[in-house]
């Protein structure tokens, strides 16, 4: 899998610079945004928009989403290289998606560098991140691929449904590392991961089952595929925050205990609290709820989650559900190759070290 993404990443990335190109200038957004009403500023777009999104961009990424969609495209008889500019659509959101999360949970450290809002400012942070939930509309308004009316409505109609599900997912997040009590248990916890992520692999999903004309039930199958696969990927970058901060993983590109500091109810915080005996479960609570969390500190919560064994539930449980997003796919006559690429993605994103 690992090679797969190599391959096609050059290729997206070009991609992504047709729609935002890295260096902006008045041609581009006359002929991207209409003629303007009396004069753009081609200089502080450049600096507001292009520059961000490319910073973040060139820091890495594994561009997954992007190759998902164009594995998918494969599979369903489709050239996927005919196809480049609508595998932009999840990896721009996914993007987006970052900035804001971000400023929202304050964090210091993205793919290995100060986050956007830290070197750019929040208002700059934001208003690109908000706007990546945009732009990649006007590549099915632009429409490369000269889809039919019905179909181009359909993708509309499905990536509104999801944007609004992704926000839902947000908003508990927000909520949840907020609290002080962990008031939640593992039902709501994967709920929200497949509002929060797995609507964005449902995205990858359905965009390429709308595009490539495919029945109903195909649709779902992938869809659902996509979003147990994208849960995993979560719980496995949760185990991954843990991993690094324990020194047993690689450079995973965040801030020493990121997830501990910000407070966020993991499947591992809720089965060690579950789990643990009243008085650690409380001090874990504590920790977690803190505003000034110490290295020290995080030291005791991660050993508190280590000591209840809930890293290796947190991984059987992503091990379940990659099983499950396989199942998904097996009736659906794809062949020998997109098959092996879809399982191996399904171990991809739990097993991978960084």
């Amino acid at each position: 899998m690992r090679e797969t993404l190599a391959d096609w990443r050059p290729a997206i990335d070009d991609a992504i610079a047709e729609l935002v190109p890295r260096e902006i200038d008045a041609d581009y957004l006359e002929s991207y945004f209409g003629s303007p009403t009396y004069a753009y500023d081609p200089e502080g777009i450049q600096r507001a928009l292009a520059t961000p999104l490319w910073d973040l961009l060139d820091r890495g990424g594994k561009r997954w989403r992007a190759v998902l969609f164009l594995v998918f495209m494969e599979g369903f008889g489709e050239d996927p290289a005919e196809y480049l500019p609508y595998a932009c659509i999840p990896e721009i959101l996914h993007n987006g998606t970052i900035i804001v999360d971000d400023v929202e949970d304050g964090a210091t450290i993205r793919r290995g560098e100060p986050a956007l809002h830290r070197v750019y400012g929040r208002d700059i942070a934001l208003n690109a991140g908000n706007a990546m939930y945009f732009l990649p509309l006007k590549i099915i308004t632009n429409d490369p691929a000269d889809l039919p009316a019905d179909r181009q409505l359909a993708a509309y109609e499905m990536l509104m449904e999801e944007l609004n599900r992704t926000h839902l997912g947000q908003g508990m997040d927000i909520c949840w590392h907020n609290e002080r009590e962990v008031r939640i248990g593992t039902e709501e916890y994967l709920e929200m991961c497949a509002c929060k992520t797995g609507c964005l692999g449902r995205i990858v999903a359905r965009l390429a089952a709308i595009i490539a004309d495919q029945p109903p039930e195909v649709e779902a199958a992938v869809a659902k595929y996509a979003e147990l696969t994208a849960v995993a990927f979560q719980i496995g970058d949760d185990i991954l925050d843990v991993e690094n901060s324990l020194g047993r993983a690689g450079d995973f590109g965040k801030a020493f205990g990121n997830d501990i500091r910000e407070g966020k109810k993991t499947l591992m915080v809720i089965h060690a609290i579950e789990t643990s005996d009243p008085e650690r479960a409380d001090r874990l609570q504590t920790i977690l709820a803190a505003d000034d969390t110490t290295d020290d500190d995080v030291r005791e919560a991660l050993e508190i989650i280590s000591d209840a064994g809930s890293i290796e539930y947190a991984r059987d449980r992503a091990l379940e559900l990659a099983a499950q997003a396989r199942a998904e796919i097996d009736g659906l006559g794809f062949d020998d190759e997109t098959s092996r690429k879809l399982e191996e993605f399904t171990e991809f994103v739990i097993e991978r070290d960084e």
